[in-house]
């Protein structure tokens, strides 16, 4: 069996569909992801990135000739890309394309449930990024997000800094536009999630770096707004969510509350 997957999508969407993908894992299994994600599949025999495959001239009709065989090369086609495109799905209607919706709509599931449901998987799985965890002997905090509705004022991720400071290094990272002049960056994010790896605690937003920490197994508190927890805050038993409707109204005696608790229990 040959099987393609294709998982368009930002960073968090890509983790949070981790465990339905492996599930999906055939005798050959290609993934075609977002550019930067490329880095973070690591159980296929192929890895692509979507835009450098000439996906998005099929429904065009310029769509080279190489494509249209590759694509006939497999068995099995599961796609979030272009489900919601009638036009990308007649042009694709004689390959062997099964699609699923991208984005959980009106549903109370967990995000990593709602992927795995779609694939016939039982619900509950962690998702799961195979690096080396090391003792770095800092606190990483990454204080952005793809949303700025998301991010608590960076004037208390400083000073959050500070409290914790007075037991542990403290290093901030940041993705490569970010505005933070002192933060450690890296361009590919299996490099970064190697370096997650290290951290005694990680401190964010709801952001797909969140997810990525998560994934690398290493503890983490998280701060939740607009968005709900309930369906996308990352999975395991070493996350704690700090949640207020109005991340403004969440103070630093709380964040700090829940990063002492967490360095107490996984030092």
């Amino acid at each position: 069996m040959r099987r393609l997957l294709i998982r368009p999508g930002a960073i968090g969407d890509c983790i949070v569909s981790l465990p339905a993908l492996e599930h999906l894992r055939a005798a050959y299994t290609e993934v075609w992801v977002a550019e930067a994600n490329v880095p973070l599949i690591r159980f296929a025999e192929r890895v692509r990135s979507i835009g450098s495959t000439g996906l998005n001239l099929l429904e065009l009709g310029q769509a080279p000739a190489r494509l249209w065989e590759e694509l006939r090369a497999f068995d099995h086609i599961a796609s979030w890309y272009g489900a919601a495109r009638p036009e990308f799905r007649e042009a694709v209607a004689d390959l062997p394309f099964r699609f699923f919706p991208a984005v959980p709509a009106n549903s109370r599931l967990h995000a990593v449930d709602f992927y795995l449901e779609q694939v016939g998987a039982q619900p509950g799985a962690v998702p799961r990024i195979p690096v080396a965890r090391w003792d770095g002997g800092y606190v990483a905090i990454h204080p952005f997000s793809g949303s700025g509705s998301k991010n608590w004022p960076l004037v208390r991720y400083r000073e959050l800094a500070e409290r914790l400071r007075e037991r542990v290094a403290v290093k901030w990272c940041a993705g490569p536009e970010e505005p933070l002049e002192e933060a450690t960056r890296f361009y590919d994010l299996y490099e970064l999630a190697r370096w997650l790896g290290g951290a005694r605690l990680y401190v964010g937003n709801d952001s797909g770096i969140t997810h990525l920490a998560a994934a690398v197994g290493a503890p983490v508190v998280t701060l939740f707004g607009p968005t709900d927890p309930q369906v996308w805050s990352p999975r395991g038993q070493r996350v704690r969510i700090v949640y207020s409707p109005q991340l403004e109204n969440l103070s630093v005696v709380q964040a700090l509350s829940s990063c002492e608790e967490i360095l107490a229990k996984f030092q």
